[in-house]
C-alpha cells in the first residue's frame, strides 16, 4: 500500500475497533465478541459494530464476513436501529437483511415507533426510493391480512384461518 520505508499505514475510513475486528476475521475466520470489542455491554453497541463491519467487509470484498454480519444484523433488528440497518442493507445489496427489516417495519405495532426515530430521518434522506418500496410492502401486507375473520374473541391478523392455514381474502 505504501513504499518499504513507511512505518505506518493510516486507514482513515473506519474506526479502530472496526479495523481490529476486520483484521481478526481475516486472520482467524471468526468474529471477536462485539460487546467485548466495544467495551459496552449493550445490544445497540453490538448492532452498530456489525453495521460498520458489514460496510467495511463490502468495501474490501470480504464476502464471508459480509454474510456473517448480515446474519447477525438479521437477528438484532430493533425499533431504534431498523431504519439505519434498512438503509445499510439497500446500500450494500443485502437482500435477506432488507427483507427482514421490511417485514419488521411493516408490522403495525412497529411502524409508528420506527417513524419517530432519528434513523428513519436518515433513511428518508439517504434512500428516498426505499420509502416507496416500504409503503408498497406495507400495502401488500395489509392486502393479505384478514381483519374480519374472528375465532372466539381473538381476531386473526396474519391472513390465516382458525386452523392456521393461509387463506385469500374475499371481497
Amino acid at each position: 500500500m505504501k513504499d518499504q520505508n513507511t512505518k505506518q499505514i493510516k486507514v482513515e475510513d473506519m474506526e479502530a475497533p472496526v479495523f481490529k475486528a476486520l483484521l481478526h476475521f481475516i486472520y482467524w475466520d471468526s468474529l471477536l465478541d462485539m460487546q467485548e470489542l466495544t467495551g459496552i455491554n449493550s445490544k445497540w453497541a453490538s448492532t452498530l459494530m456489525s453495521q460498520h463491519l458489514l460496510a467495511a467487509a463490502d468495501r474490501y470484498g470480504l464476502e464471508r464476513l459480509r454474510i456473517v454480519c448480515e446474519a447477525n444484523l438479521c437477528e438484532e433488528v430493533a425499533i431504534n436501529s431498523v431504519a439505519t440497518t434498512l438503509a445499510l442493507a439497500e446500500q450494500h445489496h443485502c437482500f435477506q437483511l432488507k427483507a427482514v427489516c421490511l417485514k419488521f417495519v411493516a408490522m403495525p405495532e412497529n411502524l409508528r415507533a420506527v417513524m419517530q426515530t432519528d434513523g428513519f430521518e436518515y433513511l428518508k434522506e439517504s434512500c428516498p426510493s426505499l420509502l416507496t418500496e416500504l409503503l408498497e410492502y406495507v400495502a401488500r401486507v395489509n392486502e393479505h391480512s384478514v381483519f374480519t375473520c374472528k375465532h372466539g374473541n381473538e381476531a386473526i391478523f396474519d391472513g390465516s384461518d382458525a386452523n392456521g392455514r393461509r387463506v385469500k381474502q374475499r371481497l
